[in-house]
């Protein structure tokens, strides 16, 4: 799974798709894809969800295994 880590942050943190979703203002079938790897993540919402929980946009990509 290429952004396993974003569901590791979401599930760590007892949020559902939807709640992230809705941060990210889009359908929770996209936010889907792009835990599944289904889809690219936009660099928009890498920083968003890097801002989101409190880490760098690296480590959600992989390229860091600091958080």
């Amino acid at each position: 799974m290429r952004f396993q880590r974003i569901k590791n942050l979401r599930e760590d943190g007892d949020k559902t798709q939807q709640a992230l979703a809705d941060y990210l203002n889009m359908q929770r079938s996209v936010y889907r894809r792009y835990e599944s790897g289904e889809r690219e993540i936009p660099s928009w919402a890498v920083i968003k969800l890097a801002e989101y929980y409190h880490t760098s946009a690296d480590y959600i990509l992989g390229l860091s295994d600091e958080r």
